[in-house]
């Protein structure tokens, strides 16, 4: 792509950077190739401690020197951690590049670990799996997907459970990060007003030739399991219901259509969901889908929330959309719109370097290159009405759709077959 020079250091660490000389800042970071997907179940939750762990301190540096700096920056210094990578990363100003690659650098290669700043981060945590319990928007997409994907990597929640948080310790700690945190297992990233000669030479010295073999770390498909469950929560003025199936794989061909197919159910105001179950018939005030692909599998969910009264009618509403798009296709307006509202959205995103930054890295990890944006939109512009009908014969499942429901529920009176026959 444009502008983006790649480089691999004797080391294995991949380095990106995109020099946009036309802004004012910089996006820079750290990608670790693995996530929460990489960890045993026993130790479930050790990747997002570990994100947490890196921010209290250094070799050289305490929690307080830390926030100092980030202060002083002036710009966004956060990290986060997925199923399949975690990131570390800051946007400043270009001047103070030098300052935020030092920090980042030091955070990811010198961390302490002390047992002080362990508990005191394990508190935290444990306080953030609270905050998820009580966000039911948020709870009904881990508790679908656990259910969804069960036994496998893909399905545990990323932030690990009140049980395995408590039992991971400084040892388990440690170990994860020797395994993971290799420079073989890292994409570092920029974008923005900088040039390669003034971060490359940093980096050559920092990660010199580490003659540790790497980490090989991988994971199987996950298999879809079938289920209608609920969680009673009587404080709950409405239900929040997530709806989903089978979907595809970051890395397949169908990824376009089925970004397209996503636009079209739920995916924005105009879509399909949107418009008839609240614009039309009032019933939620919210209602959305999205498509998530991952190395070896992916998933379609749709969510909604509504008074329990009317669940019924917003879960008929919604299987039979579902089950229109699969037998009669998408319209060629519908299409076309999906398209215009696709790449409008990408082509907004190039205007953040944080974005673009993300974005390098994402490419990498996925595909071991870049896609230019006129790749892209060209790629877009390719999917058709078939390609539409395919993936929503895919997608529109009936031997794993699914559907977990939190509300002030006795029973939803809604079994398995009955979502297969909707479908059907």
């Amino acid at each position: 792509m444009q502008n983006v020079s790649r480089y691999v250091l004797p080391s294995g660490l991949t380095i990106l950077i995109e020099t946009l000389p036309y802004v004012r800042s910089v996006a820079l970071g750290y990608y670790l190739r693995s996530g929460s997907a990489v960890e045993s179940e026993e130790h479930s939750g050790s990747s997002h401690f570990l994100e947490h762990l890196v921010f209290k301190g250094t070799a050289t540096r305490s929690t307080s020197d830390i926030a100092k700096v980030i202060d002083i920056l002036g710009g966004d210094v956060d990290a986060f951690t997925g199923k399949e990578y975690t990131s570390f990363y800051c946007h400043v100003l270009d001047e103070q590049v030098h300052v935020a690659l030092s920090l980042l650098t030091d955070i990811v290669i010198a961390p302490r670990f002390t047992d002080d700043d362990l508990e005191v981060e394990r508190g935290v945590i444990l306080e953030e799996i609270k905050m998820v319990e009580d966000t039911p928007d948020d709870l009904v997409h881990e508790i679908f997907v656990t259910a969804f994907w069960p036994d496998h990597p893909l399905g545990r929640p990323i932030l690990g459970t009140e049980e395995t948080v408590n039992r991971l310790g400084r040892k388990q700690i440690l170990a994860h990060y020797d395994e993971t945190f290799h420079p073989s297992n890292m994409i570092f990233c920029a974008s923005g007003n900088v040039r390669p000669e003034e971060i490359l030479p940093f980096l050559e010295a920092t990660f010199a030739n580490d003659t540790k073999p790497p980490i090989q770390q991988t994971w199987t498909a996950p298999t879809p399991a079938q289920h209608v469950i609920l969680r009673e929560k009587r404080e709950l003025e409405q239900v929040h219901l997530c709806l989903g199936s089978r979907g595809f794989p970051q890395q397949g061909d169908e990824r376009y259509g089925a970004a397209l197919f996503n636009a079209i159910l739920g995916g924005g105001m105009s879509s399909r969901l949107f418009q008839k179950i609240r614009e039309k018939a009032g019933l939620v005030y919210t209602v959305m889908s999205y498509h998530n692909g991952y190395v070896n599998g992916g998933y379609e969910a749709i969510y909604a929330a509504c008074a329990p009264k009317n669940l019924r009618r917003v879960l008929d509403m919604t299987l039979a959309e579902m089950r229109l798009i699969k037998s009669g296709g998408a319209t060629a307006e519908e299409l076309s719109s999906a398209k215009l509202h696709l790449k409008g959205s990408i082509l907004l995103s190039l205007e953040s370097t944080v974005s673009r930054m993300s974005g390098l890295a994402r490419q990498e990890y996925y595909f071991g290159r870049q896609f230019s944006p006129d790749e892209i939109i060209a790629a877009i512009d390719a999917v058709t009405l078939e390609d539409i009908a395919h993936v929503a014969g895919t997608i529109v499942d009936p031997d794993s759709l699914s559907l977990t429901l939190i509300g002030n529920l006795k029973s939803p009176g809604i079994s398995t077959d009955m979502l297969r026959q909707a479908v059907a």
